[in-house]
């Protein structure tokens, strides 16, 4: 754990502080992939989502409108910070303490939502993982690119970004989705990217999916090269996950099939 505490700060994407108060609607969390800003890579989602949830979002630090947070932090920092996220929301708005709270994440989020799924006394009922895996690439690999960006920036990131996240056809067929995706990466800071590279090098659940104490879906793109469908199988070996497959996306499944998407969280995200 950090000697500095990491926090996040929750983006309203969708609903009212009346909602939180009322309990009128289940909450939803939304968490970003490596590089995006929350609010640009589930908004093509919202309109799909927000009929049945209070939409809540968070920005990995130095991305989208989060502070920078250069010291060393884990996936389960993050992780402790999403849950202080949604106790603060019980201080500050009244959230009903019987509402349901889901969370939903992309990537680095995803892992998040991994994490959160194996602890039993979670304030989440029931969690999703998009695009993500129990493990994710390799150590070398994360440090190698966390060197890479410390020294040269998150520009560095965007050409071979672009090939990872998107499907064959995609870019040309939505650029302006694209841009907005890309431009986020651009003006992410570099050393809290750098971090969360290095924390993502450490990171391996492969050995604790056993202890997943919380209905779980994990969504795959049939198209992602850095956590294709295989990736989950272990995952879906287990009790209390289920896994989905979207055909014609990659990695950035909320921005490639939005309505998809909210599809499968509709229906999987019931108590």
């Amino acid at each position: 754990m950090s000697e500095s505490v990491l926090t996040l700060t929750p983006q309203l994407l969708a609903g009212t502080p009346d909602d939180l108060r009322s309990g009128s609607r289940p909450v939803l969390v939304l968490g970003p992939s490596l590089g995006t800003s929350v609010s640009v890579l589930w908004g093509p989602s919202l309109a799909h989502l927000e009929d049945r949830f209070t939409v809540i979002g968070w920005d990995l630090p130095g991305h989208g409108e989060a502070e920078p947070f250069t010291e060393r932090f884990e996936i389960d920092d993050i992780a402790d910070a999403v849950e202080s996220l949604v106790a603060d929301l019980h201080t500050t708005h009244g959230l009903p303490n019987d509402l349901p709270v889901y969370a939903a994440g992309v990537s680095i989020a995803g892992t998040v939502s991994l994490m959160l799924s194996l602890r039993p006394s979670t304030r989440f009922t029931r969690l999703v993982a998009l695009c993500t895996a129990a493990k994710i690439g390799d150590p070398q690999m994360w440090a190698e690119r966390a060197e890479l960006v410390s020294s040269a920036g998150t520009p560095t990131m965007v050409e071979g970004s672009a090939k990872r996240w998107f499907a064959p056809g995609f870019m040309a067929k939505h650029p302006a989705v694209v841009t907005s995706l890309l431009d986020s990466l651009q003006h992410t800071d570099r050393h809290s990217y750098a971090q969360a590279c290095r924390a993502l090098g450490r990171y391996d659940l492969t050995t604790e999916l056993d202890g997943i104490a919380r209905p779980l879906l994990v969504i795959s793109g049939a198209e992602d090269p850095v956590a294709p469908p295989s990736a989950v199988q272990d995952i879906a070996d287990t009790g209390l996950a289920t896994t989905a497959v979207l055909d014609g996306v990659a990695h950035q499944a909320p921005a490639e099939a939005p309505e998809a998407t909210a599809g499968l969280l509709k229906e999987f995200l019931h108590d």
